[in-house]
Parts: structure tokens; C-alpha cells; sequence
């Protein structure tokens, strides 16, 4: 049977993982894979996922000695483990974008201070190997656009198991909200996310960082129940069947959309566009997609939501057409 994670996994603890997978498998031809599962606290579905990667990586970044790892779903080969033993010669353009990265990610928000520690200790070290290439990746630099410190102080909170306090704008309502929440993960799926418990509407939900418009970590310990991870590998939105069913008709300027929203079904239009069928548990939030759609896209049914987005788009016009006349009479005035 498939292990189940022991802890929330982020980025870090994957690659801390993943490096250990590394000397793992070296150290055990043929392993299999429950065992190596079970031995990293992880599901079967897990490793292989971290397998599909290992291939892609190596000793450089042009597809030399890369990773010859396979597996037949039950054991775990790695073929080449001597080639890519050997020492690790960088060429200048390879040293320069490892130490510009290193770098970079030392100023990450929410890293922990240890492994901070730890990467500017690995990077003065190969600065050292490097020779010229270091001077020439001194004078480069990258900074991230990142939810600096929401993310630092959700980190934190988890860390130190206490609850949060936030004020959090939700765009589907287009309010903001107070609400104390027992963070249980960060997920980064496209944006950065925080899983919690929130003691508002009681019940699990996930906060996207960029929308938090304050926070605060409290005094009180942070106490979520006993909840499951969500596999997050098919995206962070996972309707439900039972949810209300959508059905929205796009032109080809509005194809984008089943890109962005998991759909059970996207079928061609003569015009080039597409019949697409969706599930959301809050089928008003999608009167906001049919506003930006505008003459691209349509909402079909249900017919309350069809004429909930149309009564919108008249009610938006209408506001645009009476500022313009203001504005109309305001210039006959000044005339």
C-alpha cells in the first residue's frame, strides 16, 4: 500500500528529497518501489512524479550525462550511475548562471535561516572553483516579484504551529474579509497559496498570498482537525461532481478560457470557438469571466446565470454611458 506524506511538503523539503533520492538509488540497484515510498514518507504516485524529473536532470544543463532512471512500476533501475559520478566541471556560462541563482534564491522570503546558511556556504564554494566566471556573475542579479511578507510571516506561523489573523479580498465577491485561520501548508500552483483552516466558515480553504492585504500571527496555537492532503498534481481547482454544471459558448478570441478553468468538456463551434462544460461550486462567480469575455463568450446555462451576467453587462453600460454624457455636459459648460 501506498505511504502517505508524513508532513506538508514545499519546494525546499522536494529538493532536499529529491538530492536524497539521488544517493538512495545509487546505493540500491533494483530498489523497489514501495519500499523507497515508504522509506521517504511518501505515496508510490509521489515518487514517481519525482522519477519523471530525475532524467531531466544531470551534470549540465546542454543534455550531457543526464539521469538514466527508469522504472517498470514496480523496481527502480538506474543505469548510468557511474557516468555521472565523475567530478563536476562547469564551463564560465554554467558557473555564472549557478552562482546568479544561488544568489538569488538566498534572498527569498521565508527561507529558512539554516538553509540559507547552507546555500551562501555551497556558493562561496564553487565562487572559489569558479575563478573569473565568479566576477563576471557578481555583476548580475535577479530579483523576484513575490509576496515577500505574507509569505515569510505564513512560514512562520506553520513553523511555530500558531493561527493567523488576515484581512483577504475575495474577487468572486469583490469584498474583503477579516478571518482567523490554522495555516496547515503553503502550495504554489502558478501563484502561492496558503491551505488553512478557517475558523470563519469553518471548514478548509485555500488563500492565494497576493490577495492578502494584511496579516498577523497570534498568540493562540494554531489547532486545524485532522484533515487529508488534497492531491494537487491536476491543479488546485478539483470541482466536485455534485457541483452546479456551467455551460459557456466562447468564440476563438475566447478559447483561453479552457485553458484556465478545468472543464469536463470543450467541443469545437463552427465559428473556431468552443461549447465548454465546467463545474463550480459558485456559479456567480462566473458572471465576472462573461463581463472580461465580453462579445467573445457567452454564458448558456443555467438561464438565471445567462441573464444574472447579461442584467450585468447592461447595468455596466449603462454606468459608462452616464459618465460620458456627464462628461459631455461638464465640456458644454466650460464651453
Amino acid at each position: 500500500m501506498a505511504g502517505k506524506p508524513v508532513r506538508p511538503v514545499n519546494a525546499i523539503d522536494q529538493t532536499r528529497r529529491m538530492l536524497s533520492l539521488v544517493t538512495y538509488l545509487k546505493e540500491r540497484p533494483g530498489a523497489r518501489v514501495e519500499d523507497v515510498a515508504r522509506a521517504f514518507g511518501i505515496t508510490e504516485d509521489e515518487l514517481v512524479s519525482d522519477l519523471d524529473v530525475l532524467p531531466m536532470c544531470g551534470t549540465s544543463f546542454r543534455g550531457g550525462d543526464l539521469l538514466d532512471i527508469d522504472t517498470d512500476g514496480e523496481r527502480i533501475w538506474w543505469h548510468n550511475p557511474d557516468d555521472v559520478a565523475e567530478p563536476l566541471r562547469l564551463a564560465s556560462d554554467e558557473a555564472t548562471a549557478l552562482l546568479v541563482a544561488a544568489r538569488a534564491v538566498s534572498t527569498l522570503p521565508g527561507l529558512r535561516e539554516g538553509d540559507r546558511q547552507a546555500l551562501l556556504r555551497a556558493t562561496a564554494k564553487v565562487e572559489a572553483a569558479a575563478g573569473e566566471a565568479a566576477g563576471a556573475s557578481a555583476r548580475l542579479s535577479v530579483t523576484f516579484e513575490s509576496e515577500g511578507g505574507v509569505f515569510a510571516d505564513v512560514d512562520r506561523a506553520i513553523s511555530e504551529r500558531r493561527r493567523l489573523w488576515i484581512r483577504y479580498y475575495s474577487p468572486a465577491r469583490d469584498e474583503v474579509t477579516e478571518r482567523e485561520i490554522d495555516p496547515i501548508r503553503l502550495v504554489s500552483v502558478g501563484h502561492t497559496y496558503v491551505e488553512a483552516w478557517c475558523r470563519r466558515s469553518e471548514a478548509r480553504r485555500t488563500f492565494r498570498l497576493d490577495r492578502v492585504a494584511e496579516i498577523k500571527i497570534l498568540d493562540e496555537p494554531s489547532a486545524p482537525p485532522e484533515v487529508e492532503l488534497r492531491d494537487l498534481s491536476e491543479g488546485l481547482v478539483q470541482p466536485a461532481a455534485e457541483d452546479p454544471e456551467v455551460v459557456v459558448e466562447v468564440g476563438p478570441g475566447g478559447r483561453w478560457v479552457a485553458e484556465y478553468y478545468p472543464h469536463d468538456s470543450a467541443d469545437e463551434l463552427p465559428d473556431g470557438g468552443l461549447r465548454i462544460s465546467l463545474r463550480t461550486p459558485e456559479p456567480a462567480s462566473l458572471k465576472r469571466l462573461a463581463l472580461r469575455l465580453g462579445r467573445d463568450g457567452r454564458i448558456v446555462t443555467p438561464p438565471e446565470l445567462a441573464e444574472s451576467a447579461r442584467k450585468a453587462a447592461r447595468e455596466a453600460l449603462a454606468a459608462y454611458d452616464g459618465i460620458e454624457a456627464q462628461g459631455a455636459r461638464e465640456d458644454g459648460i466650460r464651453e
